[in-house]
């Protein structure tokens, strides 16, 4: 089974000049947590999550009616899979990256949808092999202390 069978297609994106303000706006409407955030010709160039917005922003005291969302993103190389990757493919790099959530490209490299956790446990048949890569990802990447 490959990614776009099972993933979510048609994810939305939010603009890197956009406010902190309308990303948290979209988050509440669409019930999500993380965005990718795209440029022109829906090229990713990053993602934002609920965490960048209060850590990167209003920690600070950042305005979030005018401050960018350029300004908080992560920064970090952006974990994806290809549509057209095995569905086991996209799950070991879940393991492996400890994410509940990956962009899914085509091959031109532009976002065609998201596979989360929940698309694996849902629209596979192997709740097992769902159960594993959820306790990977749930796993401390350092011991705590």
């Amino acid at each position: 089974m490959q990614v776009k069978d099972i993933m979510t297609p048609n994810a939305e994106c939010i603009r890197p000049n956009d406010t902190l303000q309308d990303a948290a706006k979209r988050m509440r409407d669409l019930d999500v947590g993380p965005l990718p955030v795209c440029g022109d010709n829906d090229r990713l160039s990053g993602m934002i999550t609920d965490r960048d917005i209060v850590i990167r922003a209003i920690a600070d005291g950042k305005d979030p009616k005018t401050t960018t969302v350029r300004e908080a993103m992560s920064e970090t190389k952006i974990i994806y899979c290809f549509e057209d990757q095995d569905v086991d493919e996209a799950a070991r790099t879940m393991q492996e990256r400890q994410v509940r959530r990956l962009v899914v490209l085509n091959r031109a490299k532009r976002m065609v949808g998201i596979i989360s956790l929940g698309d694996l446990a849902t629209e596979t048949v192997d709740r097992e092999r769902s159960g594993e890569v959820l306790h990977d990802i749930c796993e401390p990447a350092m011991p705590r202390r």
